[in-house]
């Protein structure tokens, strides 16, 4: 099992990935600029056995690093891959002196917010009716310094 940069090679499962986890997914046009266009974009995927399992994408601005997105299969969840994505994410950007991850969650998404928890991510503010279907947010912040 490693963890490496995504390419436009990876865009066919990814997508696939990410039509079977989002509400409202990225379609492959917004995937293929998140992989190798956005200049700010680090876009990662955890590869076992030739299989993408999971992938996180997350940008970097100056001091700030934001998770846009985190995917974990739905039949390999549960066993700690999304932690694999979110501690190599954490330790990039604090390596080259990120000061705040900061993310955007559906207020529904328990297993998800109880991920961030772990990783000292605190609830700031609720951001209400953030997603294209009205759910609201939970917008969390974890201190790198």
């Amino acid at each position: 099992m490693n963890i490496r940069r995504a390419s436009e090679n990876d865009l066919e499962e990814i997508s696939l990935l990410e039509n079977s986890s989002f509400k409202n997914p990225f379609n492959k046009e917004n995937l293929l600029y998140e992989i190798s266009k956005n200049p700010v974009s680090r876009f990662y995927v955890l590869v076992q056995e030739d299989k993408i399992i999971g992938f996180i994408d997350f940008w970097v601005t100056f001091d700030s690093a934001t998770i846009d997105q985190i995917c974990v299969k739905e039949e390999e969840r549960n066993k700690g891959f999304a932690s694999l994505l979110l501690e190599n994410a954490i330790n990039e950007v604090r390596n080259e002196g990120v000061e705040f991850f900061t993310l955007e969650v559906r207020k529904s998404n328990i297993n998800a917010i109880k991920l961030y928890e772990k990783f000292g991510f605190q609830h700031v503010t609720i951001k209400p009716k953030y997603y294209d279907d009205g759910e609201d947010a939970i917008y969390m912040v974890k201190g790198l310094i």
